[in-house]
């Protein structure tokens, strides 16, 4: 019998990928949304897996898919994280106000 190909694989590596992205841009709330995604579908494959483990062939990139999703999401945590602390503290527009001036100056 011929192997196939888990079917969420290529797309789930993508969205890990796109949550370092989401991450960086977004205040870190894109990065859980993209991580996350791609986590319930690695999950989900991985129980197609386990169910017939000898009728696919990468479950190598799975696993990949998997650990550059969870490293998406641990990191896109930790950045909400400190953007809640930023705000509660004051410290958020103090940054902003900061970039502001380092903006202007740049123009002038």
């Amino acid at each position: 019998m011929e192997q196939q190909k888990l079917p969420n694989v290529t797309i789930a590596l993508v969205l890990g990928i796109i949550s370092f992205i989401g991450c960086c841009c977004t205040s870190g709330f894109g990065g859980v949304l993209f991580s996350g995604i791609a986590l319930f579908l690695t999950n989900k494959d991985e129980k197609l897996y386990k169910e017939n483990p000898e009728n696919y062939s990468n479950f190598g990139q799975l696993k990949t898919a998997k650990t550059i999703a969870i490293i998406g999401l641990v990191l896109s945590v930790l950045i909400v994280a400190f953007y809640f602390y930023a705000k509660s503290t004051g410290m958020y527009d103090e940054m902003m106000e900061q970039y502001m001036e380092q903006i202007q100056e740049m123009q002038d």
